[in-house]
């Protein structure tokens, strides 16, 4: 695929979409930090709903420290692996705490750092919440990236590393949240609907769906 196809597929994408952005229900980089955390294999609507309960009564280091790992776990018990997560968010609160005043800090190492965060996550919250022109490849975003042809990769790091490159400097910020919605809403995993795609004649996808 050669950068003006690339090019095109973007601009499409953005046209159909002016503002994605996550569908993650956040409103500080801390709940977005956790809401984000709580994601891993589960689902943002699952999420959502633990968290419109969870952030009123506790969403800041201290109140979820207050909280306690069993405190926390009442609110996050239907979403999967809920023990590990509450421990993680536990835990990286107490960091935040002990090494940035109680703030999300700003640069992708101190991220890493944090338990529970890896460079996914850490993608994820540079590109949200601070801005950064970031791409956190997740399933969706892989599965676009090789299905269409626009940056196909054996694994993650390897799709993030030529999205990172190819992608049109103009997208690059909401490239990451572009891609996610199309995987999650037209490019789906097993049935996708070509038929409606706004950039089917672009993609190089062999086995595309019909129209009905």
């Amino acid at each position: 695929m050669n950068a003006s196809k690339r090019l095109a597929i973007f601009d499409r994408l953005a046209e159909a979409t002016p503002e994605p952005t996550t569908e993650l229900q956040y409103s500080t980089p801390f709940e977005l930090l956790v809401a984000v955390v709580l994601s891993a294999q589960a689902t943002d609507k699952g999420v959502n709903k633990a968290t419109a309960k969870l952030f009123p009564v506790a969403n800041t280091p201290e109140a979820l420290l207050a909280l306690g790992l069993d405190g926390l776990k009442e609110f996050i018990k239907t979403i999967g692996l809920f023990n590990s997560k509450a421990a993680n968010i536990i835990a990286l609160c107490r960091q935040l705490l002990d090494l940035h005043h109680g703030e999300v800090p700003a640069t992708r190492e101190a991220l890493e750092a944090l338990p529970g965060v890896g460079r996914k996550t850490a993608n994820v919250i540079l590109n949200t919440a601070f801005g950064h022109a970031t791409i956190a490849v997740d399933t969706h975003i892989f599965r676009v990236a090789n299905r269409t042809g626009l940056a196909p990769g054996k694994n993650v790091r390897e799709v993030e590393e030529k999205l990172d490159k190819w992608t049109p400097g103009k997208h690059k910020k909401d490239a990451h949240h572009l891609l996610i919605l199309h995987g999650r809403y037209t490019c789906t995993a097993r049935k996708p609907k070509c038929p409606v795609c706004v950039i089917e004649d672009l993609c190089e996808y062999r086995d595309k769906t019909p129209s009905l």
